[in-house]
């Protein structure tokens, strides 16, 4: 399996960015499983930030609640993390795979926030 990140960028704070990903395995594999969007950010560990269920149902943590919003199109295999309001604490690199029994991490897209 292949996770391809992309969207990332440079902003300044109040900002937003859309990341896309979109992963290469079957889909009727894709359409099993929860996806989220992790971040980690220099010396921290990945967190999980915002993640969607196959029938479209969504969970944030605290941190990006009402600022992120996770989607996902399960045609295209695809998964998007909406960002508005991006704050320098959210500068990491962002990743996307599924929330359980991860597959292997592709490269990440990074997010960088200026103050």
């Amino acid at each position: 399996v292949q996770l391809q990140a992309s969207g990332g960028g440079l902003v300044q704070t109040g900002g937003s960015l859309r990341l896309s990903c979109v992963v290469s395995v079957a889909n009727s594999v894709f359409n099993q499983y929860t996806m989220g969007w992790y971040r980690q950010a220099p010396g921290k560990q990945r967190e999980l930030v915002a993640r969607v269920s196959t029938s479209g149902t969504t969970v944030y943590a605290d941190s990006v609640k009402g600022r992120f919003t996770v989607s996902r199109d399960n045609v295209k295999n695809m998964v998007y993390l909406q960002m508005n309001n991006l704050k320098p604490e959210d500068t990491a690199a962002y990743y996307c795979n599924r929330v359980t029994l991860t597959w292997d991490w592709g490269k990440g897209t990074q997010v960088t926030v200026s103050s």
